[in-house]
């Protein structure tokens, strides 16, 4: 006889786990690379037709293949440890996400109005590219595990989901700039404040991604089975890795407001958020405190 469910989130990170992060790492830093040098000088592209094709294929495929990388290293982590668990909270997070894109780029509410162009692929009711509710996931989950480890238990519930919020938020700090100011993968219909971007819209960040990090939440008061299985170190990591994308790519092209704004915002979450001392109860006892008590599942 033994659990049904044993948590694997205190597991070591295994070499696979570690492997992928080094690779999604290294795939940053080309790209960050091959914007800084041709992509804020292409004049520096060789003279040639095999560089001018390659430079515009790669362009267009650039935040498609990040997207997709990031996806395929946070998908290889969370089944290693929990299998296919975690679809639920994928699909789950994606409907939420797809519904505020849809109507923000219909009706302008919660992030004012906006459009995407067609850089990031093929739009799922005319409007929002199907890449979009999947890139909300690749950083809302690392940011829910992070958060869930600096606030672990059910005394910490609305500080928990603020934190996970205002990480997701601070993404945005780097990642608009990067994206609509940079790049044209959207497009502002009243350009804002910062680098175009008009301030409400962090607001609707705020809003939407609360409801998101509710959603995980529950996910997680379903049942541990239900949990994101990650490594609090490893979702640290990873949620460096895929910011550091769009904050390379404003730190090469000069923007020190957006790099400051999102470097201040990192700073002010760790100073007020610490690590656990080693005398506080361990996330997984955490969580069980706010679970009610059940039977036992047991297998044969």
């Amino acid at each position: 006889m033994k659990p049904a469910f044993e948590s694997t989130i205190e597991r070591p990170v295994s070499t696979g786990e570690r492997v992928v992060l080094l690779a999604l790492f290294a795939f940053t830093a080309v790209a960050v690379a091959g914007y800084g040098v041709f992509g804020l000088h292409p004049e520096w592209l060789p003279t040639n037709s095999w560089a001018t094709r390659f430079y515009s294929v790669s362009f267009p495929f650039f935040a498609r293949l990040h997207i997709g990388i990031t996806t395929l290293v946070l998908g290889f982590a969370l089944w290693r440890r929990g299998g296919w668990r975690w679809i639920g909270a994928f699909v789950s997070v994606g409907m939420v996400a797809f519904l505020a894109e849809h109507i923000g780029t219909g009706y302008g509410v919660p992030f004012s109005g906006y459009a995407y162009t067609g850089l990031l692929g093929p739009k799922v009711g005319g409007r929002v590219p199907w890449l979009i509710p999947i890139s909300w996931f690749v950083m809302a989950a690392p940011s829910y595990v992070i958060a869930r480890h600096l606030l672990p238990g059910a005394s910490h519930t609305l500080r928990r989901l603020g934190l996970a919020t205002a990480l997701l938020v601070t993404w945005d700090l780097a990642l608009d700039p990067a994206m609509s100011f940079l790049t044209p993968y959207w497009l502002w219909e009243t350009p804002g404040a910062f680098y175009g971007m008009p301030w409400v819209n962090l607001l609707g960040w705020a809003a939407t991604g609360f409801v998101i990090m509710a959603v995980l939440e529950g996910w997680e008061r379903v049942g541990p089975q239900w949990r994101l299985q990650l490594s609090p170190g490893w979702a640290a990591a990873f949620y460096l890795a895929v910011l550091l994308m769009p904050l390379g790519m404003v730190t090469a092209a000069g923007l020190w407001g957006s790099v400051a704004a999102t470097l201040a915002a990192l700073v002010v979450l760790r100073l007020l958020h610490p690590s656990p001392r080693s005398g506080d109860p361990s996330p997984r006892a955490a969580g069980r405190e706010s679970e009610p008590r059940r039977p036992a599942e047991v297998v044969g």
